[in-house]
């Protein structure tokens, strides 16, 4: 008999695995998938569609064939010869491993594999691991398991589902409004959200206000720097932050004010505490890589997957540096988490290192606890030891995922925050007016010292107040300038790459492998255009949405919908509910729309 055969993705991880199991092993890459729905004529599907008759319920029938290649529209043959190739070698194999990523795409080219190269399934094995290291594939040969059907099945279903959704409201596309452009279940929600806030932010009305600031210091110092800015916060009579819409009211204010006494009628002292982010999932590593290293999200997956199947490190040879990058878990390994208590109790003390380890509940409908954060399979393999290996953006996004998995397991930065309240005595009309000012001032950096995560917009208060002078109740202030300011309300800001990905994330639309590919759609296709880093959406992007609004209001282009399909794709991986279930729910009202 022959090696015992592996087969994974990637010849990456083909090298990264191979080097680990020895020269017993043969590992070989399938490149992907190997199958996809035939391409079986103009106007085809690949699906048959039978009505059962019987509450509107349909049976779905896909036909699976060797990839066509999308420009001479023929078999691709590079995949041809990858399947003929392993063919050959599994039938001379005495086990055949399906090495394949642990998630349904993985699951699925294990799948397809079996029909696609004869292979005897009575000598196979599924073996799946979250980083590809010398104990994790040992641990994961040793676990060997069936395979999961339904993980396929909820593959089946989603690839039915696109096609669907793609082909035929693509058509309906290309025959009302122009050829060559697309519908998609995940990509057409995406646009809409994109679209409907540049419809908010197009209608806004923009509306005049003004706030007062006032610079004050203490009577008794004559140190310009310990002079400090306070706001106008409260107006005698008024419930909530005074209103004044004009500068007419901004400037009767000013003169009522300006003669008057000033003391310090209270101050709040108080102790804020900030928690350190979980380790990354999918979505917040694209987030923070697009707003921290402005790396697309398309990029930061390409990278990570690079980083997942190995890295020749020197002496260490090939190894994986992070675990699985497609996962919507917070979960982290016990040993794991002993490894990064280890290393931060060396390098910063006792005094950043919580009682007990930092465990994280999952955000994520569906998440498998199974599954881990993406983390540095060691930490001790800190960025600095590995820059001589990784190029610069290999290299950047490692040191993120490092720090996020360290920080996330050091104790909290403590802020000494102050609000300070300031009366007037004495205004001509006799009113009381109070102005606030706060400041905040870390009193241990804590897991700061380390990390601080990116983000879109403004710092929070805490970031931006600084140190103030000491100040007691009851003290007399002078007032040194008074200046009213004209504001208007601002419109919500434009989606970055980042935002756009949580949003969708919050609305439980997509998966941890489709954010990347559908920002990335939305680009491809010029429907949306990129302006200072956010999505403007095109005419063409428009156009494909409020068509696809009037047609398809109650299915693809309605949110919780979408949302909801993609929870019953989790509810198939349960094995609680059948693919032809959800697929009805779906092709019903999406067939009368298609015929209207």
């Amino acid at each position: 008999m022959g090696k015992e055969l592996v087969i994974v993705e990637s010849p990456a991880k083909a090298r990264t695995v191979g080097r680990f199991l020895g020269p017993k092993y043969e590992v070989v890459a399938s490149m992907g998938h190997v199958r996809d729905l035939a391409n079986t004529g103009e106007g085809q599907l690949g699906i048959d569609i039978i009505e059962d008759g019987q509450d509107g319920l349909f049976s779905f029938h896909p036909t699976w064939s060797a990839i066509v290649d999308s420009r001479t529209k023929k078999v691709d043959q590079r995949k041809k010869k990858i399947v003929a190739d392993i063919k050959k070698i599994a039938s001379k194999a005495e086990t055949i491993y399906l090495a394949t990523d642990a998630d349904r795409e993985g699951e699925a080219i294990s799948w397809h594999l079996l029909s696609a190269a004869k292979i005897d399934q009575s000598k196979t094995k599924r073996v799946v691991f979250h980083e590809i290291t010398q104990s994790a594939v040992k641990e994961a040969f040793e676990n060997a398991r069936e395979l999961d059907l339904n993980l396929v099945d909820a593959y089946q279903a989603r690839v039915m589902l696109d096609k669907i959704i793609g082909f035929k409201g693509s058509w309906v596309l290309w025959k009302k409004v122009k050829s060559k452009i697309s519908a998609g279940r995940v990509q057409s929600v995406a646009l809409k959200l994109v679209v409907d806030l540049e419809e908010k932010i197009q209608n806004f009305k923009k509306v005049e206000f003004w706030n007062i600031e006032t610079e004050f210091g203490s009577v008794n110092s004559k140190d310009n720097r310990e002079r400090f800015i306070a706001k106008l916060h409260i107006v005698e009579g008024q419930n909530k932050k005074p209103l004044i819409p004009d500068q007419d009211t901004a400037t009767s204010i000013v003169k009522d004010i300006e003669q008057a006494d000033y003391a310090v009628e209270k101050i709040k002292l108080e102790e804020k505490v900030r928690k350190p982010s979980p380790p990354f999932i999918t979505s917040t590593l694209q987030q923070d890589a697009s707003r921290s290293l402005r790396i697309s999200p398309s990029q930061t997956m390409s990278i990570a997957q690079q980083l997942y199947e190995g890295i020749d490190i020197g002496s260490d040879g090939q190894v994986g540096l992070i675990t699985y990058m497609r996962t919507d878990s917070t979960n982290v390994a016990t040993i794991a988490l002993d490894e990064t208590a280890k290393y931060i109790l060396g390098k910063y003390g006792s005094k950043y290192l919580p009682n007990s380890p930092r465990r994280y509940a999952k955000k994520v409908k569906g998440a498998q606890e199974a599954h881990e954060a993406i983390r540095p399979t060691s930490v001790y393999r800190d960025p600095t030891s590995l820059k001589p290996y990784l190029d610069n953006n290999q290299f950047k996004l490692y040191e993120l995922i490092w720090k996020r998995m360290v920080a996330s397991q050091m104790v909290n930065a403590i802020f000494d925050h102050t609000s300070v309240d300031i009366v007037t005595k004495g205004s001509s009309s006799g009113s009381k007016y109070t102005f606030q000012t706060v400041g905040s001032v870390m009193r241990f950096d804590g897991f700061r010292t380390l990390y601080i995560e990116g983000t879109d917009d403004v710092e929070s208060t805490d970031e931006k107040n600084g140190i103030l002078p000491v100040l007691h109740k009851g003290e007399k202030l002078n007032c040194y300038k008074i200046t009213p300011h004209q504001k208007f309300t601002e419109p919500p800001s434009r989606y970055t790459e980042a935002s756009l990905i949580r949003a969708l994330e919050k609305a439980g639309i997509g998966r941890p492998s489709t954010y990347a590919g559908i920002v990335k759609t939305i680009q491809d296709r010029k429907y949306a255009d990129k302006e200072k880093g956010r999505f403007v959406p095109t005419e063409l992007g428009n156009i494909v949405t409020n068509f696809l609004n009037q047609h398809f209001t109650n299915n693809i282009m309605d949110v919780k919908f979408t949302a909801k399909i993609e929870n019953q794709l989790d509810d198939i991986v349960e094995g609680s509910i059948g693919y032809n279930l959800v697929l009805s729910s779906l092709y019903g009202p999406f067939k009368d729309d298609l015929l209207k």
